[in-house]
């Protein structure tokens, strides 16, 4: 139920303030930030009004006043729904009663009633029910509703994720029952009305681990140009809409990949066995057949229902020393192939620079590589390698995608788009203004800016220091791309319209695609050659942009649990380092401190404001740097620095690091270092730690003021 608070008014009658609506973000020292439902930017809010709010929570919120630098300050006028309905996170015994410690620290404690402890022991992972909010000063409530167990066990550890971001990881019987009468083998009935493309010299290539093959390729050179098939499972054929494959598909809205699990969209049986495009057996598909130039521009496309049969599953690995290292051996071994993956390099290649003309962007930032022992525990944390093969996959996919994109604008009323927005104009003029001091120049204002602006300025930076940079700020200031029954283009692509077609065993979207894209080929090939037949889709009337918001959230969703998983994963394996020192660089500065990506390791911590030499450090926005008042001594993004372990934190997610060697400050390295300044108020400048004294522990000498010289992704696009 929405509660409104009432607005004291002084001397005459305030004027009616239109309030805003949006979700409330709340940081872990009481303060919280709006995102306006409308977009825009985010509306700060003090804690003092946030005593009966929670993180996550749907609201109104109202402004009341601009706050320093423009930026608006409201309180919070309405909550209009409470979206965490559970909690998890760990027992805690007190002599005053029992609580629940989140493992979100943006979320409050919660007391629980001594009846409702649901046999719960002290530091056991719990999930706890909400049964009361916060109100009236008094703090929520709730009950036990599942024990989990310890927390040290890696099966509970992935549970927690699962249970914290409501995730479904158990079908319901009848939607195994249902995939238990799917058949396992391709029958003669299925191959009526299909181009029978076994003759084909086709391959998957996938990383090592893959198990679900959903997309297949093959090439042949025909005079001066290029024909590429891009055949698809054909997912449509087994999930009939309204099915219970169908529901629970649409609830899930895509897998989620952990570093040692996924949770798939389908059962097993059709995610690995009769939809998978695996060796050596006939698997229906719905291929992309299209002709290219050596330029890599397309000179046609048909679309059509088939059934392959793959000569081998390749890894990306294997392809890379073949095409990339001229690997004999591997040569050697897949000489039948060998062949059409040199094709396959040449179109890829040609691909990407006919999409680098027309001002496409690729930000190049590695991923995360987690690597685990059998325990569960992971074992080193790597950069996850970005190879030729890669792009040649991506390459093809993108080709495909826009491919579809293009015909079902041509020949639907209506279909699902993969959509991106133009960027957020604010933030890219304030990191406009630092690359202006890097020498790149400025970037074009009022809402001028176009993808090969962009584009140069990436292209401009490679392979300078501050490359990495560049890539991150920029790609912070795009908007997430998501899915839409309104066509509004894919400026990152520099795309006039662009779909997700290639993965529907793992993308909702996806499958609706294929549902329309083979509606339409059955609607036109009945109208005659050359004829569209503009009958609209029967399957989903006026449902499009209900499943485009539906899948986009549930994509956040999966986003925000594989992050977790692996920030998780990192801090366990940085725990056993504390008190070790590594050598980083600033990929960060902030008000209250900066942040810092190790060399060796793929992990980033951060040096808290309040650990550095006693001074007053002033956050410089425009330039990104912290500098001391009184030392004048610069921390800017790129800075090479030493760094040690301070502590982790398991609940926050957080690897806290001072500054080591030359460059250490004496600083009370606690557990819980101070964030933000209290009472919700914005600071402009922190005061740095005072210096131990000569000989104790922790003192050190001046820092070293010299500056830095010289997975494919599986979401985003």
């Amino acid at each position: 139920m929405a509660f409104k608070k009432r607005q004291q008014s002084r001397g005459k009658q305030q004027q009616h303030v239109r309030s805003i609506p949006g979700t409330l973000s709340v940081h872990r020292d009481g303060f919280g930030f709006v995102a306006p439902d409308g977009g825009g930017d985010d509306v700060f809010v003090p804690a003092r009004y946030l005593r009966e709010n929670i993180h996550g929570d749907k609201v109104d919120v109202e402004i009341v006043s601009a706050g320093r630098g423009g930026k608006r300050e409201g309180r919070i006028a309405a909550t209009r729904e409470r979206a965490v309905k559970r909690i998890v996170g760990i027992f805690r015994l007190r002599s005053s009663g029992s609580l629940v410690q989140p493992d979100d620290d943006r979320l409050p404690w919660l007391v629980i009633p001594q009846a409702a402890g649901g046999g719960a022991r002290e530091g056991e992972v719990v999930v706890a029910e909400i049964v009361s909010y916060p109100a009236d000063r008094h703090p929520p409530t709730g009950r036990i509703v599942e024990v989990l167990g310890s927390p040290d066990d890696p099966e509970v550890e992935l549970l927690t994720v699962i249970r914290k971001f409501e995730l479904p990881n158990q079908f319901p019987d009848k939607v195994l029952h249902c995939a238990d009468g799917v058949p396992q083998e391709v029958t003669a009935a299925d191959l009526q009305g299909r181009n029978d493309l076994r003759g084909l010299t086709t391959v998957t290539i996938d990383g090592e681990s893959a198990r679900d093959f959903d997309d297949a390729v093959s090439i042949k050179r025909e005079g001066d140009n290029f024909r590429l098939w891009v055949s698809i499972a054909d997912v449509a054929h087994y999930v009939p809409p309204g099915s219970p494959l169908d529901k629970e598909a649409y609830l899930r809205g895509t897998s989620v990949y952990f570093p040692e699990r996924c949770i798939p969209m389908l059962p097993e049986k059709l995610s690995n066995g009769i939809c998978s495009l695996n060796p050596q057996v006939d698997r229906l598909t719905l291929t992309a057949e299209m002709l290219f130039n050596g330029s890599g521009e397309i000179l046609a496309a048909t679309f059509y229902p088939s059934v392959i049969k793959s000569c081998a599953r390749l890894t990306y690995t294997l392809v890379s020393r073949i095409v990339e290292h001229d690997d004999q051996e591997a040569k050697t071994e897949h000489a039948a192939l060998v062949a059409d993956l040199l094709l396959m390099k040449q179109l890829a290649l040609a691909l990407a620079a006919m999409r680098r003309a027309r001002g496409s962007i690729d930000f190049d930032l590695p991923e995360a590589e987690i690597i685990l022992g059998l325990s569960g525990a992971p074992e080193a944390i790597l950069r996850a390698e970005r190879n030729l093969a890669h792009k040649i996959i991506e390459s093809f996919m993108l080709a495909a995608n826009e491919a579809v994109a293009t015909y079902l604008t041509e020949s639907a009323p209506a279909t699902l788009y993969r959509i991106h927005e133009l960027p957020d104009q604010e933030k890219l003029a304030a990191i406009g203004l630092f690359f202006s001091q890097l020498g790149y120049g400025e970037l074009p204002g009022d809402n001028t800016v176009k993808p090969r602006d962009l584009q140069a300025l990436l292209a401009h930076a490679e392979g300078q220091p501050e490359e990495r940079l560049i890539n991150r700020m920029l790609l912070r200031s795009m908007k997430q791309a998501r899915y839409a029954a309104e066509n509004l283009g894919h400026f990152g692509l520099a795309a006039p319209c662009y779909t997700h077609f290639t993965s529907p065993i793992r993308r909702y979207p996806d499958l609706v695609v294929h549902r329309i894209l083979s509606w339409f080929l059955m609607q036109n090939a009945a109208a005659g050659r050359g004829k569209r037949s503009g009958v609209p889709f029967p399957g989903y009337p006026g449902l499009l942009a209900e499943i485009g918001e539906h899948t986009s959230k549930r994509e956040r969703v999966a986003m925000e649990a594989e992050r977790d998983i692996v920030e998780l994963k990192k801090v366990q394996f940085m725990a056993g380092k504390v008190g070790e020192e590594f050598s980083g660089f600033v990929n960060g500065v902030s008000q209250f401190g900066f942040f810092v990506e190790l060399d060796e390791l793929f992990v980033e911590g951060l040096v808290h404001i309040s650990t550095l030499p006693q001074d007053f450090y002033q956050f410089i926005e425009n330039e990104q740097t912290l500098v001391g008042e009184k030392t004048k001594v610069r921390y800017r993004i790129g800075d090479p620095v030493r760094v040690r372990v301070a502590a982790v934190s398991k609940e926050r997610r957080q690897i806290d690091f001072v500054l080591a060697g030359e460059a250490a400050a004496a600083a009370t390295t606690t557990e819980e270092y101070p964030r933000r300044a209290v009472k919700g108020k914005r600071p402009q400048g922190w005061q740095g730690a005072k210096p131990a004294a000569p000989g104790s522990r922790g003192a050190a000498g001046r820092r070293d003021g010299a500056k830095k010289g010289g997975g494919r992704g599986r979401r985003g696009r």
